[in-house]
């Protein structure tokens, strides 16, 4: 199966550069399912930790409850990261990315449709997915609203500050390793409200105030992360 990109059409110079995005959000998704493989691989990699850590630890529900925060939210870090190297890499490798920074439309608007496809295809599938994993770690089944907000608010910030590590290392072969040392302690925080989120939810506490924090890096990742990126990915090209 022909799996090179589709061929999108850019609107002229003077149309709109969401609509610019609108297009590219388009042709990243649907070339994603011409690459089942790497699509599958972060939700396979997140269900087989969170599925295989009770082997680890103990059955008793009530420990696995206690640490099934932790669990969620280390797992959908890393499973986000694995998917992360695929951000830009083959629109670099064949010549792409260049065109898109030469076609006189916002880089800024393109990398970021970029990054809301990567949210869509992996972001909002851990989300869904995350409720699954937390009833098999004994977590209450009132808790999965809260749980489902949290993963999906989070994986926002984390798909932004990993397209900022991703553009950085965009000229460096095998940049994998790299690319998460530069990440993972930006996405601290992110780990941190959001287990904390998960953990409320599970007690059934109210969770608003750790969302709130998640939401605020989320807005914050989208007004700093695309231009960040952009610029990045310009200096990498030179």
């Amino acid at each position: 199966m022909n799996t090179s990109a589709p061929a999108i059409e850019m609107p002229a110079g003077g149309a709109s550069a969401l609509e610019a995005a609108r297009l590219m959000l388009v042709r990243d998704i649907r070339l994603a399912f011409r690459k089942r493989g790497q699509l599958v691989q972060p939700l396979a990699f997140f269900a087989i930790v969170t599925t295989l850590f009770p082997l680890g630890i103990s059955p008793e529900l009530s420990r696995l409850r206690d640490v099934a925060p932790g669990v969620l939210w280390v797992a959908a870090l890393l499973s986000s990261l694995l998917a992360l190297e695929f951000l830009f890499r083959d629109d670099a490798q064949d010549g792409t990315l260049e065109q898109h920074v030469l076609s006189g439309q916002s880089l800024t608007w393109l990398l970021f449709a970029k990054t809301v496809a990567h949210w869509i295809l992996t972001g909002l599938p851990l989300a869904l997915m995350a409720p699954l994993a937390a009833l098999s770690l004994g977590v209450p089944v009132a808790s999965v609203g809260g749980i489902v907000a949290s993963v999906a608010i989070g994986s926002v910030a984390l798909s932004l500050i990993g397209s900022v590590g991703a553009a950085l290392t965009l000229g460096v072969k095998r940049s994998g390793a790299l690319m998460s040392l530069l990440t993972l302690p930006l996405s601290m925080p992110v780990l941190i409200f959001g287990a904390r989120a998960t953990e409320l939810a599970i007690k059934g506490e109210g969770f608003a105030a750790p969302l709130y924090l998640l939401g605020a890096l989320a807005v914050f990742g989208i007004t700093l992360a695309p231009l960040a990126a952009a610029a990045a990915v310009r200096i990498s090209l030179e």
